[in-house]
């Protein structure tokens, strides 16, 4: 890739053409209504956030079962689907593009957030350890979850399938399937939580079957050039490991090429900042081991667009777009305060400082009313 190439030249994604490379993350913002519907509130939050060269709206959950957060919203029921109708067409009206993320979180969830209280479901009866289930009574420890029978999982896959196809009806120009962040695809991928004897377990091929024939009906749906896979190689949040990530993750990435995917979203290790400065710039000590599995690692396995998310500021995107790493940069955090986040990057101007305490849950505050340039 030309050194040229920053955060402002167009690129090809799919059968797009983006007027940038700066893309928006998916963020979980828990401000769904009753049903867990969009509404005017979050038409106007993504409207105002369209000069991106892609939104990736927030995780939306394909089914009852896969919901794990209070007031985030679904894509599964006709009303989710009314809901993010406003989104799309807010968004569209400002010329922008937007993808949904599929979601299913598997044993995150709570019995609170299940349909009859059941247990939430998960490749293995393994609990996760670290971080705390979210629900309306506020935190509380993890369960164990049911490990999901083998006759259940074509369920899930149509699940996904049907998700895919009401994200046509809502009038998304493509979907991302959420296999990352300790979630059920990736807890299918990972050994630490996939302890299955059956064709879903044990070797890299049948721990990534689900994975793959999800991606297989959501492209039936979709055609290839508008879906997107995220994964995450490097997280350990929610107990998340396994005994050889480097093996796995490798296949996984060569495997997708299949599909002739529009994207691989990948999110980077992001141990401290000075590490993830150091494997960027690429004055790590070639001796020693690297940090994590970047997409630096990943970029001559995957044939296609590469996105790659994870702490970035305008100056670390170019860089890594110059270095040919990845072909998008996604910023999360600092799309949350700078709704115009291109503009003010290429006017070099002063960005809004985030507000943590607004992150998750609310009105408007802090959410639609951060200042523009």
């Amino acid at each position: 890739m030309s050194a040229e190439v920053n955060l402002f030249s167009p690129v090809k994604l799919g059968t797009y053409t983006l007027r940038n490379r700066i893309v928006m993350a998916p963020l979980t913002r828990n401000r769904a209504g009753l049903g867990n519907t969009c509404g005017p509130l979050n038409a106007l939050y993504y409207a105002q956030r369209s000069s991106a060269g892609l939104i990736i709206a927030e995780a939306s959950q394909i089914s009852p079962q896969g919901v794990g957060f209070p007031h985030t919203p679904g894509i599964h029921s006709v009303e989710q689907v009314e809901g993010w109708k406003l989104v799309t067409q807010a968004v569209h009206e400002r010329g922008g593009l937007i993808f949904l993320q599929l979601w299913h979180v598997g044993r995150i969830s709570h019995p609170d957030l299940q349909p009859h209280g059941h247990l939430p479901v998960a490749p293995s009866a393994i609990a996760a350890t670290i971080g705390m289930a979210s629900t309306e009574d506020g935190e509380r420890p993890f369960v164990t979850p049911r490990a999901l029978e083998i006759e259940e999982i074509p369920g899930i896959i149509q699940d996904y399938r049907h998700a895919a196809k009401n994200a046509i009806e809502a009038g998304f120009d493509g979907v991302e399937i959420h296999s990352a962040n300790g979630y059920l695809l990736d807890q299918f991928l990972q050994d630490g939580s996939n302890q299955r004897t059956d064709c879903y377990g044990g070797s890299l091929e049948n721990r990534a079957r689900l994975l793959m024939e999800v991606t297989e009906a959501v492209v039936e749906i979709w055609g290839s050039d508008r879906v997107g896979v995220r994964l995450s190689p490097s997280n350990h949040y929610y107990s998340m490991f396994d005994s050889n990530p480097q093996a796995l993750f490798s296949y996984v990435v060569k495997t997708l090429n299949n599909f002739d995917l529009a994207y691989l979203h990948l999110i980077e290790p992001r141990s401290n900042t000075d590490a993830f400065n150091r494997w960027v710039q690429r004055d790590i000590d070639p001796n020693e081991p690297e940090v994590g599995l970047p997409c630096r690692y990943f970029r001559p396995l995957f044939k296609g667009t590469i996105i790659s998310a994870g702490g970035y500021d305008k100056d670390l995107g170019n860089t890594v777009l110059a270095a040919g790493y990845a072909d998008l940069i996604a910023y999360g955090r600092l799309f949350i305060s700078n709704p115009d986040l291109p503009e003010k990057f290429a006017l070099n101007v002063h960005l809004n400082s985030y507000n943590r305490a607004t992150f998750f849950g609310g009105d408007a505050t802090g959410y639609t009313d951060y200042p523009f340039s």
